[in-house]
C-alpha cells in the first residue's frame, strides 16, 4: 500500500497489502462481526485495538480498496465501513487461518466454532457466505442462506452451553 514494494511476490505483495495483524483483525470484526462503525470496531475488538491504531488501519484498508468509506445517513458524524470485493474474496483465507489456528493454538471453543463450521463446510460455505457479504456490503441481491446466522447460531449456543455449566 505504501508504493515501494521489495519484490514483485505475491505472497509478499499480499501482507504488504494487508499490513499487519491488525489489518486483519478489523477485516475479520466487519466481515464476521458485521461491525461497520468506528466506535462498533473500537469497543467490540476482543484483541483491544487502540484508538489511533484503528484509525490508521481503517485509512489504510479504504486507500487500497479493501474497505469503503461512506456517510452514515442516520448520523453526520459516524460513517459506515463496507467490505470490497477485493476483501470479500478473503474468505477462503480467513477459513483456512482460522482451520490452521484451531489445529496448532490453544483456541477457545467459543471462539472457534465459526472456523470449525467453515472449515467443515469448506469452499461450497465459503461461496455462499462470500454471496451474503456482497448482499451485505455491495448490494448484491440476497441469497437465501444466510451463512452468517448460522455462524453466529452456532457462537451463541456455545455461549449459552458454557453459562449454563457454568452456573
Amino acid at each position: 500500500m505504501n508504493g515501494a514494494t521489495r519484490s514483485g511476490c505475491p505472497i509478499n505483495l499480499t501482507l504488504e497489502m494487508l499490513g499487519d495483524r491488525w489489518s486483519l483483525i478489523v477485516i475479520r470484526d466487519i466481515m464476521f462481526g458485521n461491525r461497520r462503525h468506528y466506535r462498533e470496531l473500537l469497543t467490540k475488538s476482543d484483541e483491544g485495538i487502540a484508538s489511533n491504531i484503528l484509525a490508521d488501519r481503517l485509512k489504510r484498508l479504504v486507500a487500497g480498496g479493501l474497505l469503503s468509506k461512506r456517510d452514515d445517513p442516520s448520523h453526520r458524524q459516524k460513517a459506515i465501513y463496507s467490505l470490497t470485493e477485493a476483501s470479500i474474496q478473503l474468505v477462503p483465507l480467513l477459513a483456512q487461518m482460522g482451520a490452521w489456528g484451531r489445529r496448532h493454538t490453544p483456541v477457545s471453543e467459543e471462539l472457534s466454532i465459526r472456523a470449525q463450521l467453515l472449515e467443515e463446510g469448506g469452499p461450497p460455505m465459503w461461496e455462499a457466505f462470500m454471496d451474503e457479504l456482497r448482499a451485505l456490503h455491495l448490494d448484491a441481491p440476497r441469497p437465501d442462506r444466510s451463512v452468517f446466522a448460522e455462524l453466529q447460531a452456532a457462537y451463541k449456543a456455545v455461549v449459552a452451553r458454557k453459562a449454563a455449566q457454568a452456573s
